[in-house]
């Protein structure tokens, strides 16, 4: 191991190891066309595509080689991606028309394996990617659509999904052209989703307030979902991370303003086992329950703005406490002895075929599953900075 890496902090050995395990029984049955943690593709019966579930573990996994300097870590980030990205830079399966912002989320590792490989297809498909972002479709606040299939919708996921991929190509190559139009949908969401009660945001907002599921004064979904708070969160850290040596202070510092606000109303919904609820500001509600991936996605949030120096020493606690909830009450081992992460909402959104109102009963209805990279890749993300 790389010198850089540090341990779990007391008799944790076994844990470490156990997480270890974990990773390279996901790595050794995985490859682009069947990756063993995307839970959703597998139980579909479709052939895999362009996602950002998988982009969220090969995120974490370009961490592990950036701390170990192990090898594995790079050649299978590398084999993955080019099992998708052409020598000409197109990107099997991803059609910038559809309009996605899930679909933008995996090419932020392109930046990572084009430094890494010099391999112009990466430059390419960022360029490619990039072209989706020029004619994204807009709220009339200057917001990107969720996706084009969900008309003039924003989703807190979509902060994650885009924008540092966006403010990381403006920063490189496009002369920080764009950066404050980022800055300015970041605060949008402050202004039209952000609860001033609890501090937390909505999951969605409805620019034109047609939707069932909006309110038709604020255009707002009726809770808060954990891992939206969470995928918000840790967007926030990332663009803040990406733009700290831009001369955008004033937008730096509203930025973080924001993080501190949301980090502070998270703590005080913390459960004493360390996680978090589902609807995260309801815990007594009948049928709520302590989810896996929302707790990871803020854990590694907290863990990396402390460390970066986004928020106070304090918050360090809360992310610990948070992994720790985790690796003590959800990771264990089936009965073949393979590593097994559970707790995990299966998915969770707005609208569509199936009618996703927005309702407590809706968000309690979606399967809880295992080993699903919704909440292994985010727990994977945790675990890197906890390493750091």
């Amino acid at each position: 191991m790389d010198q850089k890496r540090h341990h779990l902090q007391g008799d944790r050995a076994a844990t470490e190891q156990l997480l270890d395990e974990y990773i390279d029984y996901l790595m050794a049955h995985s490859d682009s066309a069947h990756p063993a943690w995307n839970l959703e593709m597998i139980r579909s019966w479709k052939s895999n595509k362009w996602n950002y579930i998988d982009g969220c573990m090969i995120t974490g996994i370009l961490e592990l080689y950036e701390i170990t300097g192990e090898t594995r870590f790079f050649d299978f980030a590398d084999r993955f991606l080019s099992g998708f990205v052409e020598e000409d830079g197109r990107i099997r399966t991803y059609d910038p028309a559809e309009y996605s912002l899930d679909n933008v989320n995996p090419a932020k590792n392109l930046f990572t394996l084009y430094d890494l490989t010099g391999k112009e297809k990466y430059r390419k498909a960022l360029e490619l990617v990039r072209s989706q972002l020029s004619t994204m479709p807009r709220t009339p606040e200057g917001n990107f659509w969720h996706k084009l299939i969900y008309p003039n919708q924003v989703w807190l996921d979509g902060i994650y999904m885009a924008l540092p991929f966006y403010m990381e190509y403006e920063k490189r190559f496009d002369a920080q052209k764009d950066c404050e139009d980022i800055c300015r949908q970041i605060a949008n969401v402050e202004i039209r989703m952000r609860d001033p009660k609890t501090g937390l945001y909505y999951h969605g907002y409805d620019a034109s307030r047609k939707m069932y599921w909006a309110d038709p004064d604020t255009g707002c979904s009726p809770n808060f979902w954990l891992r939206a708070e969470g995928w918000f969160i840790l967007g926030l850290v990332d663009v803040l991370e990406i733009m700290k040596d831009l001369p955008m202070r004033a937008e730096s510092v509203h930025l973080q303003h924001m993080l501190l606000d949301l980090a502070k109303a998270l703590s005080k919904y913390q459960d004493p086992s360390g996680l978090w609820y589902q609807l995260i500001a309801l815990p007594e509600l009948a049928g709520n329950y302590l989810e896996t991936s929302g707790t990871a996605l803020i854990s590694a949030a907290l863990l990396k703005a402390v460390r970066l120096g986004f928020l106070p020493e304090s918050f360090r606690a809360v992310g610990e406490k948070a992994f720790y909830g985790i690796v003590d009450h959800r990771l264990t081992k089936n009965a073949d002895g393979t590593p097994c992460v559970t707790g995990i909402c299966l998915v969770g959104g707005l609208g569509g075929e199936q009618h996703r109102d927005g309702s407590t009963a809706y968000y309690l209805s979606e399967p809880v599953v295992q080993n699903d990279a919704k909440g292994v890749g985010p727990l994977l993300l945790a675990y890197t900075e906890m390493l750091r």
